[in-house]
């Protein structure tokens, strides 16, 4: 009877000895839990009574043998076996690595890490969609300007400006025309090139994908809090039936009624069975939180992708507007090439030389006057 008992403090030094490896550990465990069964299922047979089939074994948190705990129904490890955990994607930041816990929101309630990155998500389609109106905006001051230039070259302001000084002041009036057109066409490559490719890119479907990866994650999450409970119920329940079998083998041992015999082999056949459906409830949790694992590594990475494609597109895009940028002040250089032409080319003297031949009044000087 007592041999179990030698076995149990010997594995559980094992257990607890700093010189066991992980996966030591994790065979001497399962050795001691099929002990434990095999124990069980013994006394069982032979209707033997014994205060050590009253509870399973159970490990002290201090003793550095607790290997895991819950938090809001997700089992993470201790922290102290938190430091073997190696990262999925080490060196990467990547979000299947970094969001399996809950956290509070700036006015109290919980949001899971999961939502967060969704929320990452939506951010940045609110980011793409206030840069289309930033672009929008860009294209009228660029419209407005090209109208204003326009306008402003049509005026009739020193046109009567001669010679060559007239020649360089009519082309810098024609350059003005140049340059909107140069600014028109800047504009509409804007809006199609950059405007337009940034309202387009993932449309009105893309919230629809996201709240399909929201739903289905939640639903995991809503079965594994559900297998939680159910866990914690089998929980209570065993500790029920352990402690009903350890009040009627305390009764055997006082022979307090004729019946106690019986009544404990009912009460070991209860425990037995809570036992077995606290095992069974543990393993549809690991499974339900499996499946939810599972998914949280695959659509994390996904919306990581998504998240690298966004902003890569955005990159580009970014810099096809500084390419037109940069073809606008080359053209607009261009027209102003002639200007600088006719601007080297003025000649006061031949001006002089010009107006003077087309309005002279005449050559022949005032002499004295004879008597």
């Amino acid at each position: 009877m007592y041999i179990y008992s030698i076995f149990y403090f010997i594995l559980i030094f094992a257990v607890c000895s700093d010189k066991c490896t992980r996966i030591e550990k994790t065979c001497i465990l399962f050795t001691l839990n099929s002990a434990y069964y095999l124990y069980l299922l013994f006394f069982a047979i032979l209707n033997i009574p014994s205060l050590y089939l009253s509870v399973p074994p159970s490990f002290c948190p201090s003793s550095g043998c607790y290997r895991s705990q819950s938090i809001n129904c997700v089992t993470f490890p201790v922290p102290a076996s938190a430091l073997e955990q190696q990262l999925l994607k080490p060196s990467e930041w990547s979000y299947c690595d970094y969001f399996w816990a809950d956290k509070k929101d700036p006015q109290g309630a919980t949001v899971s890490g999961f939502e967060v990155l969704l929320q990452k998500q939506l951010k940045g389609k609110q980011m793409q969609k206030e840069m289309a109106e930033f672009i929008r905006e860009r294209i009228k001051i660029e419209e407005e300007y090209a109208k204003n230039l326009s306008k402003l070259s049509m005026f009739p302001m020193a046109a009567q400006e001669e010679g060559t000084l007239g020649e360089a002041w009519a082309q810098l009036k024609k350059s003005l025309a140049d340059e909107a057109e140069v600014h028109l066409k800047f504009s509409s490559k804007l809006q199609s090139e950059v405007e337009k490719p940034l309202l387009t890119f993932r449309g009105d479907n893309f919230k629809k994908d996201m709240k399909k990866y929201d739903h289905h994650i939640a639903d995991l999450r809503k079965q594994q809090v559900s297998r939680y409970a159910a866990v914690e119920k089998a929980r209570k329940a065993l500790a029920d039936r352990q402690k009903d079998l350890e009040v009627k083998t305390q009764q055997l041992e006082i022979k307090l009624s004729n019946k106690t015999e019986e009544d404990i082999k009912k009460a070991r056949r209860k425990s037995t069975q809570a036992g077995d459906d606290l095992m069974r409830c543990v393993d549809l949790y690991n499974q339900a939180q499996s499946k939810w694992f599972e998914e949280m590594v695959t659509t994390s990475l996904e919306l990581e992708r998504l998240e690298v494609e966004r902003v890569e597109t955005i990159q580009q895009l970014l810099r096809q507007y500084t390419t037109l940028r940069h073809e606008t002040d080359m053209f607009n250089q261009s027209t102003l090439e002639p200007v600088d032409q006719l601007l080297q080319s003025v000649d006061p003297a031949k001006d002089r030389e010009l107006w003077v031949k087309e309005h002279k009044t005449g050559d022949l000087r005032p002499v004295d006057m004879d008597i």
